[in-house]
């Protein structure tokens, strides 16, 4: 599975990850908001590597758990979705919001093999200084680079590169990051406040 492989999901151990996963899942979930420590030890106990300062706005889903890795940083609000059949990695200060879904996994065009149970995962990867809109999917084999801000309700079905702003469906790249955009917060608007970088 790992090995971006076609594999039955019912076979070979893996039913019994995804439940391990489940259980650890529904007690994150329903962890109080005010405890913290409870929440990053289940959250360290579910994901394969995860840095320092990670926080995730519950509720969160994911297939395995074990196959995700997060950086130092890292943000995720609510209703984050990783299918994580495949390898899914993401770096240090990405920011993830609201409803965000990255699947690694997905299933033959054909229905005679879909039908019979065989799909596949592919790594998707996530660079560093990253921000993901709201209600983003980001698809199998999909490598986004670093400095990257992948605008709300974009469907990522291709590789995005560094220092850019992509949106849309599919999404594509639609200008540079530049150093003019410091000086901005939202759209036009300055910071009217002193800002220490």
């Amino acid at each position: 599975m790992l090995a971006g492989l076609p594999y039955q999901a019912y076979r070979d151990g893996l039913p019994e990850k995804r439940l391990r996963c489940k259980k650890l899942l529904k007690k994150l979930n329903a962890c109080p908001p005010d405890n913290r420590k409870k929440q990053d030890r289940l959250l360290r106990q579910i994901l394969g590597k995860a840095g320092s300062n990670i926080e995730f706005f519950t509720p969160f889903f994911c297939d395995y758990g074990t196959n995700i890795q997060v950086g130092d940083n890292f943000f995720a609000s609510y209703n984050f979705t990783v299918v994580d059949c495949g390898p899914v990695k993401i770096g240090d200060n990405t920011m993830i919001a609201a409803n965000v879904t990255i699947t690694s996994a997905g299933h033959p065009i054909h229905p005679v093999p879909r039908t019979a149970g065989w799909e596949y995962g592919i790594e998707v990867t996530i660079g560093d200084n990253v921000w993901i809109g709201a209600n983003v999917v980001v698809n199998p084999g999909v490598h986004i680079g670093s400095n990257v801000v992948i605008g709300s309700g974009s469907v990522v079905t291709h590789d995005i590169p560094d220092n850019v702003v992509a949106v849309g469906v599919p999404c594509r790249v639609l200008r540079p990051v530049t150093e003019e955009d410091r000086a901005y917060y939202y759209k036009n608007r300055t910071f009217d406040i002193p800002v220490e970088w």
